[in-house]
């Protein structure tokens, strides 16, 4: 293992003795707010310290039975030298377990998340597309027993959706779902193809974390324009009496957001005013990744909205990932909300790289 490495460990390590010393002091168990910090610190860093003691015990018996090796006996330098085998396996695994827990958390994993999907090249087959992408979500969100509410929605003219907002709520949903971003091709043959050729169309799909509370970014009310209009959709005859619809636009930076979810303008408003900040964030974000190139070349895919991610190929039955040049053969499947293979994959290479980046790490 790296020095750089060890001595991140020896740093935790010592952190870890330092805040279980300071939380048996009185002042601090006074200081409710310290204490709760301090505790969650001492949480956080635990399963490191337990293992790096794992480790640091098993490369003291190798020590020990490394020099068993050189006994006279044979019998005993047999039974020596497998023993060091499986102990320099387990404290490979060790080394491994420990890197991983060193990798930077993503703190946005535990939040939930607003989907947008937009259909995009090949008119309404496109909008039919999208149409199939929220049925894989919403069987997705079934699948994990996630929440997912229509915050915003364009129908298309032959059905599926020009454009559809919703928000998922749940556990780990952004982890879930922070690699569905992107641009999601289609090949197949219309329904309105007479010909039997194959057309391809395209729908983005993008996934914002959704703020926590709306003190995250702060936003200037006077930088705000409020429209509200009719819904339409699903809602019954409520909706379409009502103005219940909110259309916020954000005047310094144009975007634009709706919400037509519910029947209380007031609830819009608020779901909408979240979707806002959520895109804010989104922005300074990208304004950030745009100065961090090095760190678009660790994450799996570019993380460019344009970037091409995957391809559903309906006369070959195929799913193609190209970030990681993954296929599988189970389209049917796959619409229907069962991804996870293709989720977790995505997740595991996107951990390979940033380890790679760990152990290059000076």
């Amino acid at each position: 293992m790296l020095k750089s490495i060890l001595n991140k460990l020896s740093e935790v390590s010592d952190r870890f003795y330092e805040i279980e010393g300071l939380l048996s002091e009185p002042d601090i168990t006074k200081d409710q707010e310290r204490y709760i910090a301090l505790s969650k610190e001492y949480s956080d860093l635990t399963p490191v310290v337990t293992s790096y003691k794992k480790l640091l015990d098993v490369q003291l018996v190798i020590q020990d039975t490394s020099k068993l090796t050189e006994d006279v006996d044979s019998e005993i330098r047999t039974l020596a030298l497998a023993e060091l085998d499986e102990l320099k396996k387990e404290e490979d695994n060790l080394e491994l377990e420990l890197k991983k827990l060193l990798l930077p958390e993503d703190t946005d994993d535990s939040k939930n998340v607003f989907l947008e999907i937009r259909a995009g090249t090949g008119g309404d087959e496109a909008a039919l597309f999208a149409g199939d992408l929220f049925r894989m979500y919403s069987r997705l969100a079934e699948r994990n027993n996630w929440k997912i509410d229509i915050i915003s929605l364009r129908e298309g003219d032959h059905g599926g959706y020009k454009e559809l907002v919703t928000s998922i709520h749940g556990k780990q949903v952004y982890k879930q779902l922070k690699f569905e971003a992107g641009v999601h091709r289609v090949q197949r043959v219309p329904a309105t193809e007479s010909q039997g050729r194959v057309h391809t169309s395209a729908c983005s799909v993008v996934v914002l974390a959704e703020m926590e509370s709306l003190e995250e970014i702060e936003i200037d009310k006077n930088d705000l324009r409020v429209d509200t209009f009719r819904a339409s959709g699903a809602g019954g005859q409520h909706v379409n009496k009502t103005d219940s619809a909110v259309r916020l636009t954000h005047l310094p930076t144009g975007i634009v957001v709706e919400c037509q979810d519910g029947r209380s303008q007031h609830k819009n408003k608020e779901k909408a005013l979240s979707l806002l900040q959520s895109k804010l964030m989104d922005s300074e974000e990208e304004k950030k990744k745009a100065k961090e190139a090095e760190n678009r070349k660790i994450m799996v895919g570019s993380g460019d909205r344009s970037e091409k991610i995957r391809t559903y190929n309906f006369p070959q039955n195929r799913i193609t990932d190209h970030r990681i040049e993954m296929s599988q053969h189970n389209l049917v499947n796959f619409l229907d909300g069962d991804i996870q293979t293709m989720t977790t994959a995505l997740l595991e290479e996107n951990q390979a790289r940033a380890l790679a980046k760990l152990e290059k790490s000076p």
